[in-house]
């Protein structure tokens, strides 16, 4: 009653809103209940999400020894690529995470509503039991939530059995039955809430039962059916529509990605006279074809993190990439493949990472729903349809940056894509703390727990502005004396110092930005999170335009350094001012989601 009068009470528009950020902000490292669950979820998350920059780098490192040429060119089909993933993927890991968290807290929540309501009847008989009853209650049929009221129902029916007998013997007889009948619902009780079984080679004496006959059968189906739920697979219909989603994304953008190759690179500014169109055509076309496996595995991952489990696709990624390390070597100067077997290592690392993830979850989901009706496509194509303006939008700016450094010439190109890549990579570590945030807020809101939701948005945000200030600092240092890692034209070199100070000091802003696009996914603020992020990449690609024809490569990065810094105003706004799924924090008991 307390927290409800909280919530009723005005607050001051200016004071509670935006002071929910510093909210506990000495306690962001403190080792609590909700830091381990964060902490948990984040880190295994954020190694798998910077895994495939990393690998990109490794590439390029590699691919950069070959010559300036096939670095750009490696550049160029890189950034085309991760363009055209991110806009068919990310609006179907985002809508994946969200809807299994929300699906799975649900049906949990019905498994423990109904064994709170089948232990209540078996207090109630009980009850009856000591005070002496000889019958049993009438029996009224009630609809089962599931199958454990089911169990609840065999019990019923196995007490007015053994009442029954009571009636043609002594009271002394009666006593020592109603007692075995008691033991019987405590040790199914047990059963059921998993506490423990029924020992192995153990006397039916020591368990309360004096013949076999009368209680055996009901043990046994007692066990039988808490094995069965300990191996029953889960039946999540958003994971199922994940899947078949991604495989038909997958295809259509190898195919448009083969089919389009030329027209797609002289639009990212790789003209029919430059020396970077044949090996980015080697290399764009090889890698599209592991398009599929990329949609498929990340799916998977969205379907794990949405189980709060990011152990398993980390393990199995980290396996995948080190065969990927291992065999750009061996392709590309051993067997003499060039880019192209840089591109082909890539791809046959993103085949075996998809199987294995595959056979992990169809051990853990049942992926072939009951019917077609039970598909989620509606709800997707609905939530989807607007993340998707948002990452074509948000996404565009990126590869626009990119097109306008390409249009400098292969050094400032080759500059540019080294400099890129270390800059999402590192603010990438933050994407860990906007899962982690994202899976426990949309668990919270499913259960109405807002005073959970607040905690943890408050808390991944903080942590996400210092692991910024960390990252800045060891960006710089290591991007300073690790430039030569890259490339060793002294051109490139020099420009990548030039670009350092603005891929170091975005760090915090970088972090931010991603960890808001988390809380506000798993608030499932989607409208917000598009309409917001279309008009900051407007500003965002008028700046490009402008301040790349004035400055060039410096001008460039002076452009993405705003259109980063509005992104993190925007979840400011949205969260600070108390607005959509957040009106809860000015008082009002009910907030509203996906509003803007």
């Amino acid at each position: 009653m307390g927290e409800e009068q909280d919530l009723q009470r005005p607050v001051s528009f200016w004071k509670m809103p935006v002071g929910v950020f510093f909210r506990d902000s000495r306690s962001v490292f403190k080792w609590d209940v909700l830091g381990k669950e964060i902490l948990q979820i984040a880190v295994p998350a954020a190694l798998a999400v910077a895994a495939d920059p990393v690998a990109s780098l490794i590439d390029i490192a590699f691919i950069g020894h070959i010559g300036p040429v096939e670095l750009a060119a490696a550049g160029v089909s890189i950034a085309l690529f991760n363009q055209a993933s991110r806009i068919t993927i990310f609006p179907l890991v985002s809508l994946t995470t969200t809807f299994v968290a929300e699906e799975d807290t649900v049906a949990k929540m019905k498994i423990k509503a109904g064994k709170g309501q089948k232990l209540e009847k078996g207090s109630d008989m009980l009850d009856d039991l000591e005070k002496g009853a000889a019958k049993p209650k009438p029996e009224t049929k009630e609809p089962a939530l599931d199958d454990e009221n089911g169990e609840a129902s065999e019990i019923s029916k196995h007490l007015g059995n053994d009442e029954d007998k009571e009636n043609g013997e002594n009271s002394d007889k009666v006593v020592d039955e109603g007692s075995e009948a008691k033991n019987s619902i405590l040790e199914n009780s047990k059963l059921e809430n998993g506490e423990k079984g029924v020992p192995k080679n153990s006397d039916p004496q020591q368990n309360g039962f004096k013949t076999s006959t009368e209680n055996g059968p009901s043990v046994v189906m007692s066990q039988n059916k808490k094995a069965k739920r300990k191996n029953k697979k889960r039946n999540i219909a958003s994971a199922s529509t994940a899947l078949i989603l991604g495989a038909i994304l997958g295809l259509l953008q190898t195919i448009f990605l083969v089919l389009g190759s030329k027209v797609l690179l002289r639009v990212m500014g790789v003209k029919h006279d430059s020396p970077m169109l044949k090996p980015a055509l080697k290399y764009l076309r090889v890698r599209s074809i592991g398009a599929p496996a990329v949609l498929l595995t990340l799916a998977m991952q969205g379907i794990f993190r949405g189980f709060k489990d990011t152990k398993t696709p980390l393990y199995v990624i980290v396996a995948g990439y080190a065969i990927n390390i291992a065999l750009d070597p061996l392709l590309i100067f051993v067997c003499g493949l060039g880019i192209r077997g840089a591109a082909i290592a890539h791809v046959l690392s993103q085949y075996l990472m998809a199987l294995v993830l595959f056979l992990i979850l169809m051990r853990k989901v049942n992926l072939m729903p009951p019917s077609i009706k039970d598909m989620q496509f509606g709800k997707f194509l609905k939530n989807g349809s607007l993340l998707l303006a948002r990452v074509v939008a948000v996404t565009f700016c990126v590869t626009l940056a990119a097109s306008l450094a390409s249009r400098l010439g292969p050094i400032p190109m080759a500059a540019f894509q080294t400099c890129l890549q270390v800059w999402l990579t590192s603010s990438l570590l933050a994407d860990g703390l906007a899962v982690a945030g994202q899976a426990i807020l949309a668990c919270a809101f499913a259960e109405k727990d807002y005073k959970k939701a607040t905690a943890t948005a408050t808390r991944v945000l903080q942590m996400g502005f210092i692991l910024g200030v960390g990252l800045a600092l060891v960006v710089g240092v290591g991007l300073y004396f690790g430039a030569g890692i890259f490339s060793r034209d002294v051109n490139v070199l020099h420009l990548i110092k030039i670009g350092l100070p603005f891929v170091a000091a975005t760090q915090p802003i970088n972090s931010l930005s991603f960890v808001f696009d988390g809380v506000n996914f798993g608030a499932s603020d989607f409208a917000y999170s598009a309409y917001s992020l279309v008009l900051v990449a407007i500003a965002s690609i008028v700046s490009l335009f402008l301040l790349s024809k004035s400055d060039g490569f410096v001008g460039i990065w002076i452009a993405l350094t705003i259109y980063m810094g509005l992104r993190a105003f925007a979840g400011v706004w949205r969260m600070g001012t108390g607005t959509g799924p957040w009106r809860f924090l000015k008082g009002r008991s009910s907030p509203q989601l996906s509003s803007v």
